[in-house]
């Protein structure tokens, strides 16, 4: 969903680069720079208002989290709360999720959050799909190894395709979840926005933990 845009938004993300970066092609390798200290790299791709992505910075002082969001209006939000809770395990990047391998070098990532994306239910819109092949190849190539990708959604055809698409790409799953606030095999859900609004309406959300195997999967 786009958000309307927020003349307070530009000028906030102007002034804080030391929490955002914008398009960071040239940091591949150097993301614990920008943060107090080197600790596992966790990153959401599609962080939407922020909720998620500070709950677990905040949950979780020993790894450190990036943030990134295409919309620019919705990464201002999250800075927003950021420049308040100035957590020094989080930092944001205004970037496209189609760009990874040029922001992140290869096995720098730990961890890999894909919460509630866009469906994009039209055929002819597949390869925009966050759990397209083509994005499976980005996040192969920036995992590193073992390291698990979690998927929400309360989408049941986005869900049905990333279980088919992960599946054909060779992926492992930990967790297969059909309705993830009755499952006790669920601990510790940290949800969204989106998700908390949806799911006390009676919602269901649908879940995916999957990790790669450790062959080149890349090809």
């Amino acid at each position: 969903m786009r958000l309307r845009n927020k003349s307070w938004a530009k000028p906030l993300i102007e002034a804080h680069p030391d929490m955002i970066s914008i398009t960071p092609v040239g940091m591949q390798g150097k993301w614990q720079e920008k943060f107090a200290k080197e600790q596992p790299l966790m990153l959401e791709v599609g962080s939407g208002k922020g909720r998620f992505i500070t709950e677990m910075a905040k949950a979780n002082p020993d790894k450190n989290f990036i943030g990134l969001e295409l919309q620019e209006v919705a990464v201002a939000y999250i800075l927003r709360k950021q420049v308040e809770l100035q957590l020094p395990n989080l930092h944001l990047i205004l970037g496209d999720g189609a760009d990874l391998s040029e922001y992140f070098a290869p096995t720098e990532v730990a961890g890999l959050y894909l919460n509630f994306s866009d469906p994009w239910p039209k055929t002819k819109h597949e390869k925009r799909r966050l759990t397209y092949r083509t994005f499976l190849q980005q996040y192969v190539a920036i995992l590193a190894p073992n390291a698990v990708v979690q998927f929400k959604t309360d989408n049941q055809g986005l869900f049905e395709y990333s279980l088919v698409s992960m599946n054909n790409f060779g992926m492992h799953f930990d967790l297969v979840s059909l309705d993830l606030h009755k499952d006790t095999r669920v601990e510790n859900n940290v949800e969204t926005e989106y998700e908390q609004k949806f799911s006390s309406k009676g919602g269901r959300i649908y879940e995916l933990v999957a990790r790669f195997p450790n062959t080149d999967q890349s090809k």
